[in-house]
C-alpha cells in the first residue's frame, strides 16, 4: 500500500509531465485521396503531418525527434 506521500508525489509528477509537454494546435485539415493531413502548430513551427504521426506529437514526442520538417507557405 503505498503511502500518502508517495501518492501525492506521484501526482505531482505526473501533473510536471503533463505541463512540460508541448501543445499542438491543429490549424488545418484536409482528406485527399483518402489520405488525412492536418498541419499543426507546435512551438510556433507550423507543419505538414499525417494522422499517425499527429498521434504521436499528441503524445509527447518533438517534432524534432519524428524529424519533421517545417511546412514552406506558398
Amino acid at each position: 500500500m503505498a503511502s500518502p506521500v508517495t501518492a501525492q508525489k506521484s501526482k505531482r509528477a505526473a501533473v510536471r509531465k503533463a505541463l512540460d509537454r508541448h501543445k499542438v494546435y491543429v490549424t488545418a485539415q484536409s482528406f485527399s485521396g483518402g489520405a488525412y493531413q492536418a498541419r499543426v502548430l507546435v512551438d510556433g513551427e507550423a507543419y505538414w503531418v499525417d494522422e499517425f504521426r499527429l498521434s504521436q506529437l499528441q503524445r509527447g514526442l518533438s517534432p524534432a525527434e519524428l524529424e519533421l520538417t517545417p511546412a514552406t507557405d506558398d
